[in-house]
């Protein structure tokens, strides 16, 4: 689908949520999962959009169908991906392929089982994209992470990167030098949920697991999670 921007409009900023993993950890489907009012795939969405990114991708795979009939997606365009058992990497470029035929000059990438980011958050790493961009959000010293930035010029050398479970976190520490790292600590938290709460009657949410070390968050290694 080829989309049409209007001249003189601000570059178009693709956002593209993967949402494919079956999430074993956590023992069902995490874009199932329901966190402060809402299914952790909306929410996702719902942050994308709101932070103007346009046109908002999803996506799936695992219980496809079921996410399909129980969350309202109708902000954004879903994708399948017949291979997420596989890892991360082929939702990524499935993602990544989609948006090939749209205008979009970047892409901002985020985790369905981060509802930390925040639109803030989005819009400060998407701030002056360009093709040849590179961005993440920076959490504090030696730590980065989602929400992430892929100009367009990079996404065939993403898309070649991103096999099994890696994501694009290989491509970019071959490029550190070119990455900007954003700050967003002060408006997003960078913790994923990473297994059912202890107590469900809490908030229904998982239990947040902050990323260790450096550039965990963008590029993943644990399975399911694409």
């Amino acid at each position: 689908m080829q989309l049409s921007r209007i001249p003189g409009s601000p570059p178009a900023v693709a956002g593209l949520v993967l949402a494919a993993g079956a999430g074993r950890r956590y023992g069902r489907p995490k874009a199932l999962v329901h966190h402060r009012g809402s299914l952790l795939v909306e929410r996702a969405v719902r942050t994308l959009v709101g932070a103007g990114c346009s046109p908002a991708l999803v996506v799936l795979g695992a219980a496809a169908d079921r996410v399909r009939a129980d969350a309202d997606l109708s902000a954004a365009r879903v994708v399948g991906n017949p291979r997420w058992a596989t890892g991360m990497g082929s939702s990524l470029r499935v993602g990544l392929r989609a948006l090939a035929g749209t205008e979009a000059v970047a892409v901002v990438v985020l985790l369905v089982d981060m509802p930390g980011v925040s639109a803030e958050a989005v819009r400060r790493v998407a701030a002056d994209a360009t093709p040849a961009c590179l961005a993440t959000a920076g959490y504090g010293p030696g730590r980065r992470g989602h929400p992430v930035l892929l100009g367009r010029e990079h996404w065939a050398g993403v898309c070649a990167c991103a096999v099994g479970d890696s994501g694009a976190g290989g491509y970019l520490r071959q490029r550190l030098d070119r990455v900007r790292i954003v700050p967003c600590a002060d408006v997003a938290d960078d913790a994923d949920l990473d297994v059912p709460p202890a107590d469900p009657a809490t908030t229904g949410s998982a239990t947040a697991t902050p990323p260790a070390g450096t550039g965990s968050a963008a590029d993943d290694g644990r399975p399911g999670r694409g």
